[in-house]
């Protein structure tokens, strides 16, 4: 294929190191982007080079504008184009809602929410330069259904998939497909920081539909799906990758 680049925010672990090195596989140039993690970040990039594909390693907190513009003025100085943003970084406070204080909730909403729509408007005018381009968020089944302690994080996400919607339309008219994934839930580090999350291990191990708990690949693969050719015609919508578990409540 003509030599294009993909964005994956928060890709020096989890599930965004996954889809950045699946993406590499495939063929794209990377620019991982990190917050706090460079050794880890550094590492994707080796094995992301090792595929015989370039890696642009960028550091920036995407909840802050500023550095967002930064980092995109990076990827336009390096590649002069971008085709693929997936909109994966995230963070938030675990607390119940009577605990929730102001700082938390900008923060929150600050990276899962505002991320997106500076990032897009960012994304959008490299992909425009070259014909149009694909952009998937990340978000998760709190954003339609009760979690506890995850009021900050699930209205964020439920404003992501909201801002996901708007995006379709305002950037059709770009070639620009804009589309989420929402997953059940995964054995990753960022469930590490769920004070519950044994129980929500058990719970989706015991009754999820499929017979088992979603993995890390199943989302991948959905993200990749949701970029290719054959999902030009899904926009704006949130894709649930979960087993069916959230069809028993």
């Amino acid at each position: 294929m003509e030599q294009k680049v993909a964005l994956v925010t928060g890709s020096s672990k989890g599930l965004g190191r996954s889809t950045a090195l699946r993406l590499a596989e495939e063929g794209y140039d990377l620019v991982i982007n990190y917050a706090r993690s460079k050794s880890k970040a550094l590492e994707v990039a080796a094995e992301i080079e090792a595929l015989g594909r370039k890696a642009l390693v960028v550091k920036a907190n995407v909840g802050d504008v500023a550095k967002v513009k930064s980092m995109f003025e990076e990827i336009d100085a390096y590649y002069g184009r971008l085709d693929i943003f997936i909109n994966n970084a995230a963070s938030g406070v675990q607390r119940p809602l009577m605990e929730l204080e102001e700082t938390h909730w900008n923060w929150t909403m600050d990276i899962n929410t505002k991320a997106l729509l500076f990032c897009a408007q960012e994304a959008a005018k490299l992909m425009e330069r070259n014909g149009g381009g694909k952009i998937v968020s990340i978000s998760s089944l709190g954003s339609i259904r009760y979690l506890k302690n995850y009021t900050a994080v699930g209205v964020s996400k439920a404003a992501l998939e909201a801002l996901t919607r708007y995006l379709a339309v305002e950037l059709a008219s770009m070639n620009i497909c804009v589309n989420a994934v929402s997953g059940g839930v995964i054995d990753t580090d960022a469930l590490k920081s769920f004070p519950n999350r044994d129980e929500m291990l058990a719970e989706a191990a015991e009754q999820t539909p499929a017979g088992r708990m979603v993995e890390v690949e199943d989302m991948v693969n959905t993200i990749l799906f949701l970029i290719s050719d054959g999902a030009s015609m899904i926009r704006g919508q949130t894709v649930i990758v979960d087993g069916g578990i959230s069809l028993l409540v």
